[in-house]
């Protein structure tokens, strides 16, 4: 019992990491840009179960990843909306350095600027982009590689980035913005990537495969206490014969 308890409560572990990222997948179904986290486990546990008549412990190798695939788009109508369709991100300036978001949905502040919606700058390629006083949101309008006209004015372009193969760095911090903590590595331009204005990027998380994994972790939760309590038994047993 000694040997494969801790095989069990590690798996016991592993499953409660794996529920609340499941949890935390389904709270941002409606987050705009959010990108779902994946945490891949071994299949033992369930193969095990399946058709068994007993239940036998196997270890769960959770490895942790966020999925960058395309979330589908949703037309709002509102000018200052803006989806992504392929690689890359907006940048946000922030006195900790740059963030990187699909969250397209900005707003301006008092001096018209655009910002996200915590107040943040958005960068532009030459700097912030201000949007001038005299002119109005509906004069506002952006190209599909990201260049901003005012009243036909051009006024900036937004800096769209990639990671490339590095993407799979990108730590999230919140409000669907990442950061990269290795400062050796540098994004690039973003190639072939597309801004959509009056639409946002719905959340790439799928409920109903979320669910299904939800119901397959609290099996494999509620096979691995039951197994715990049969040992308990055993060994509870085995203490009162050889007391008796």
């Amino acid at each position: 019992m000694s040997e494969i308890m801790p095989q069990v409560s590690s798996s016991i572990n592993a499953l409660m990491r794996e529920y609340e990222t499941i949890t935390n997948n389904l709270a941002n179904l409606n987050t705009a840009g959010f990108k779902r986290r994946c945490n891949t486990f071994s299949k033992t546990l369930e193969e095990q179960m399946t058709g068994a008549e007993t239940y036998s412990p196997g270890s769960i190798e959770l490895n942790s990843s966020l999925d960058f695939s395309q979330g589908n788009l949703s037309e709002t109508g509102r000018l200052l909306d803006f989806a992504l369709c392929g690689r890359g991100f907006f940048v946000i300036e922030t006195p900790n350095g740059p963030l990187y978001t699909r969250n397209g949905i900005f707003e301006t502040n008092q001096n018209g600027q655009i910002i996200d919606s915590q107040g943040r700058v958005i960068a532009g390629e030459g700097g912030p982009i201000t949007i001038p006083s005299d002119v109005g949101i509906s004069q506002v309008s952006v190209s599909n590689d990201g260049s901003v006209n005012a009243s036909d004015i051009p006024i900036g372009k937004f800096q769209l980035v990639d990671f490339g193969d590095n993407e799979a760095k990108l730590v999230p911090i919140g409000e669907s913005c990442y950061q990269m903590p290795d400062q050796n590595i540098q994004p690039v331009a973003a190639e072939n990537v597309i801004v959509k204005q009056g639409s946002q990027e719905v959340s790439n998380v799928e409920m109903i495969e979320e669910l299904v994994d939800m119901i397959m972790v609290s099996r494999l939760y509620e096979a691995n206490m039951k197994f715990i309590g049969a040992r308990k038994e055993v060994a509870s047993s085995i203490t009162s014969a050889a007391m008796a």
